[in-house]
C-alpha cells in the first residue's frame, strides 16, 4: 500500500499561491528599485539644470552688471586664490554623477571643485574664458534612503494584493478540489451525487463530463447487475432439477461427481445473485466478534480436514457490522482462504486511531504483486490454474462491495512471512 505524504505546495491551490505572490514581489520590487534610481536620477538632473543655470546667471550679471552686488551665497574668487580647493580625483557620491553630468553641460575644458566641508556644499566652477571662479552653493543631493515612506506603501500594497491573490486562486481551485474528491469517492466505488457545475468554462465542461460520465456507468451497471440477477436467478430453477435428477443416477460415482458439478454451479449463481444486489444492507447491526467466532466454527465443521482458525479478537462488543453484510464477508474470505492459500488461517480484530480493523490472512503463496490491484476487480481470475470449481473470480470483489457499503475500506497485500492479508477497516462511529 503505498503512504501519501502531506505536501502542502503539491496542490494546485499551493502552486498558484507560490506563482502569484512570486510574480507580484518580483513586479513590485522591481517597480520600487526602478523608482528609486529613476527619482535619483531625476535629482541629479534637476540639480544640474539649476546650478547651470545659476552659474550662466552669474556669468551673465557680470558682463551686463558688474556694479551690483551678487547673491550673499555666491562669490566670485581669483583664480590664484589660496582659499580655491585642490583637485580630488576621488569625488564621493552622489557628487561624482552630478560633476560628470555637469561637465558634460558646460563648455569644453571647464574646471570644477567640489567643497563637501561647507555647509551646504559649494560648487567651485572655472570656465576656460573666465579669470574668477564662480562659488555657488550646491543644490541637496541625497542618496537612497534605507527606508522610506514609499517602502512602507510597497509593502502595504504588496500584502493587499497577495491576498486578493491568494483569495482568487482559491476561489478558482475550489470547484476543481471539489470535483477531484468526487473522482476519488467514485474511484473507490461509493456512491456520488452530481457535482456542481462552476468555476471557469473549461471546468464547467469537465464537471458536465465527468457527471454525465458517472450517470452512464451507473446505468451501464445497473443494467448487468439486473441482466445478472435475472440470468442468475433463471438458472436456479433448473438447477434444483438437475440436482434431483442426478440423486437418482443409479451409478454412484457418476452420480457423486454430477451432484458435485451442480453444487459447483449452485455456488456460482449464488455468488452472482451475492454481486448483483446492490441494494443497501437493512439488518440488524451485531457484534463482529460474536459472529467472528461463530464462522470460525461453521469453517471448521465444513472443511474438518483443515486447522481451526486462529484467532485474535480484541477490538470489545463495540464493534459493530451488519450482520448480513459481515456474515458474507467473513463466509468469501474463509472460501478464499481455503480455495487458493493454506492453512493455518487467522483471524483478528482491534482499534486503532479510531478506527476499527478487521484482518483474515492465509499461509499461502499469496498473489503476485504485480496483480494486487486487480484483486477485487469483479470477474477477474489472478491465476487461470487456480480457477476450480465453483468459483467466478467474485470473492474478493463481493468483500469490497459490502465494506464499502459499510463505510470501510479493503486493502489486500502479501504477508512478510507468506500468505495473503485482507485488511478490512471501518470508521469508529461516536
Amino acid at each position: 500500500m503505498r503512504i501519501m505524504t502531506f505536501r502542502p505546495f503539491d496542490s494546485l491551490f499551493g502552486r498558484l499561491s507560490i506563482f502569484t505572490v512570486g510574480v507580484l514581489l518580483l513586479s513590485h520590487f522591481a517597480w520600487y528599485t526602478a523608482i528609486r534610481f529613476e527619482r535619483s536620477e531625476m535629482q541629479t538632473h534637476y540639480a544640474v539644470e539649476e546650478t547651470t543655470f545659476l552659474v550662466d546667471a552669474v556669468k551673465q550679471h557680470q558682463a551686463h552688471t558688474p556694479n551690483l552686488p551678487l547673491p550673499s551665497r555666491v562669490r566670485l574668487v581669483d583664480q590664484g586664490a589660496s582659499s580655491v580647493p585642490p583637485a580630488d580625483p576621488f569625488v564621493k557620491e552622489p557628487f561624482a554623477r552630478f560633476l560628470a553630468d555637469f561637465r558634460d553641460a558646460m563648455p569644453s575644458g571647464t574646471m570644477t571643485r567640489i567643497d563637501d566641508a561647507a555647509h551646504p556644499p559649494r560648487l567651485w566652477v572655472l570656465t576656460p574664458n573666465d579669470s574668477q571662479w564662480i562659488v555657488v552653493p550646491l543644490q541637496p543631493l541625497r542618496g537612497p534612503r534605507t527606508f522610506d515612506k514609499m517602502l512602507f506603501w510597497l509593502i502595504f500594497i504588496t500584502v493587499g494584493a497577495a491576498m486578493s491573490a491568494l483569495f482568487a486562486a482559491w476561489q478558482v481551485q475550489r470547484p476543481l478540489r471539489t470535483l477531484a474528491g468526487a473522482v476519488a469517492r467514485f474511484g473507490r466505488g461509493q456512491l456520488i451525487a452530481p457535482v456542481g457545475e462552476s468555476g471557469p468554462r473549461e471546468l464547467r465542461q469537465l464537471t458536465r463530463g465527468f457527471n454525465q460520465m458517472v450517470n452512464d456507468i451507473a446505468q451501464t451497471q445497473s443494467d448487468r447487475n439486473v441482466m445478472l440477477a435475472g440470468v442468475a436467478h433463471d438458472l436456479r430453477t433448473p438447477l434444483a432439477r438437475l440436482r434431483l435428477r442426478a440423486e437418482m443416477m443409479d451409478e454412484q460415482r457418476v452420480r457423486e461427481g454430477v451432484v458435485r458439478d451442480v453444487d459447483s454451479l449452485t455456488h456460482i449463481v449464488d455468488q452472482f445473485l451475492m454481486f448483483a444486489n446492490d441494494s443497501p444492507d437493512l439488518s440488524l447491526p451485531v457484534g463482529v466478534e460474536q459472529l467472528c467466532e461463530r464462522a470460525a466454527r461453521n469453517y471448521h465443521a465444513v472443511y474438518p480436514g483443515d486447522p481451526p482458525i486462529q484467532l485474535e479478537l480484541s477490538a470489545g462488543a463495540d464493534f459493530v457490522l451488519p450482520e448480513a453484510s459481515l456474515d458474507r464477508i467473513l463466509t468469501n474470505l474463509f472460501e478464499n482462504a481455503h480455495s487458493y492459500g493454506a492453512p493455518p488461517v487467522m483471524l483478528s480484530t482491534w482499534r486503532d486511531n479510531g478506527r476499527w480493523y478487521l484482518r483474515v490472512c492465509d499461509s499461502g503463496s499469496g498473489i503476485s504483486p504485480a496483480d494486487l490491484a486487480a484483486a477485487t476487480r469483479p470477474f477477474v481470475r489472478l491465476d487461470p490454474a487456480r480457477g476450480g470449481n465453483g468459483h467466478s473470480g467474485l470473492g474478493l470483489a463481493i468483500v469490497d462491495r459490502l465494506a464499502r457499503h459499510a463505510g470501510g475500506v479493503c486493502e489486500i497485500d502479501n504477508r512478510a512471512e507468506g500468505g495473503l492479508r485482507v485488511t478490512l477497516n471501518f470508521p469508529v462511529k461516536m
